[in-house]
């Protein structure tokens, strides 16, 4: 196959070089990269196919395939403070996700969609009707990832150098995605991961966009993942900082996030909210108190040791796929310990 320019790109941004900071790292010129991106001029040489994968850490053979989609009409959360190149980062890993996503499916069977669309309602309501239909009732989601990927939604990790880069979501070829920032807290990341279902049930039509839409999104995660009925039954008002950091384990949320539920309900006034945010940041900082343990992919988990049993490892789909193992292990959760633990199973067999 021909030189694919739009690998190049998609190369580049994972790495979020420049045009100029990646011309100097492998000897050209600036305008000679731009004219690669445009497959205006003749093919790189042999010497800078080698240079540019050496820079960019990707496989040579990735820039001859097929081209890859890249991602479109992605909402993310944190617009105003974050850059454009952690934006189009980003971007480019659900690119390569798709790609891998696509390699699986020609394998695998998955959970069919079951994610309805559901913006006719406002979003607490929203929140309720989803948890009816999916049967729910009002307890609490034990694993929110695994709830998403039951449904027929494709979870993939992401491994972004900021915290700025919260989560996004999309639908591609029927399919709902949501990409969630592993350097979020545990709570935080199942926040992110409601929210985004948040964004697939209500805003399918993309009527809605910016603030409104981050908004609604805030709003379903709240009540999805707090059940108005299940908090009123569990928490008394004025309650204290205390009682929040001990409550919010029975929903796996952030305190600062049950405080707002609990503002939102009428159980705290005001003054008392205000109080017990400032308590919260005062202690706690950045951190979170009572922490949780992270959610993994229960799906990637099991189509990854089918594969080890058949000694088909992680680095040698990547060599099929003709990315950097690192790209898949980080959209996968970190797979390093799937790898480790069947391993150690087929040892034991």
């Amino acid at each position: 196959m021909n030189f694919n320019p739009a690998r190049l790109a998609i190369a580049r941004k994972r790495r979020m070089l420049t045009k100029k900071a990646f011309a100097e790292a492998i000897g050209v010129t600036q305008h000679t990269i731009t004219r690669w991106d445009k497959g205006s001029t003749e093919e790189p040489s042999p010497e800078n196919i080698r240079a540019i994968s050496r820079a960019l850490g990707f496989p040579e053979r990735f820039f001859f395939g097929e081209d890859v989609e890249v991602p479109e009409r992605a909402s993310f959360r944190s617009q105003t403070s974050m850059s454009a190149a952690s934006r189009d980062a980003a971007l480019a890993a659900g690119a390569v996700a798709y790609l891998i996503s696509d390699w699986f499916d020609a394998r695998f069977s998955f959970p069919p969609n079951a994610v309805p669309e559901l913006g006719e309602y406002p979003p607490e309501e929203a929140a309720r009707v989803l948890r009816e239909r999916w049967s729910l009732g009002e307890r609490p989601i034990s694993n929110i990832v695994h709830l998403l990927e039951s449904k027929g939604v494709r979870v993939f990790s992401l491994a972004e150098n900021t915290a700025k880069v919260d989560a996004y979501s999309l639908w591609r070829k029927g399919r709902p995605h949501v990409f969630l920032n592993g350097l979020k807290t545990a709570e935080r990341s199942r926040f992110d991961a409601a929210h985004e279902l948040g964004h697939l049930v209500l805003h399918q039509d993309g009527q809605e966009e910016g603030r409104t839409a981050e908004d609604q999104a805030n709003s379903f995660a709240s009540a999805f993942l707090m059940p108005k009925g299940d908090v009123l039954a569990h928490c008394v008002a004025g309650m204290g900082l205390a009682d929040i950091i001990r409550r919010k384990l029975r929903w796996r949320v952030s305190a600062a996030a049950l405080a707002y539920r609990l503002h939102k309900l009428g159980l705290l006034s005001d003054w008392k909210y205000r109080d017990i945010c400032i308590e919260l940041n005062s202690r706690h900082g950045k951190s979170e108190p009572n922490p949780i343990d992270r959610e993994r992919s229960a799906v990637w988990d099991r189509v990854l040791k089918i594969m080890w049993s058949e000694k088909l490892t992680p680095s040698r789909i990547a060599a099929d796929l003709g990315i950097p193992v690192g790209e898949l292990r980080d959209l996968l959760f970190s797979i390093d310990d799937v790898q480790r633990d069947a391993s150690a199973r087929l040892v034991l067999a």
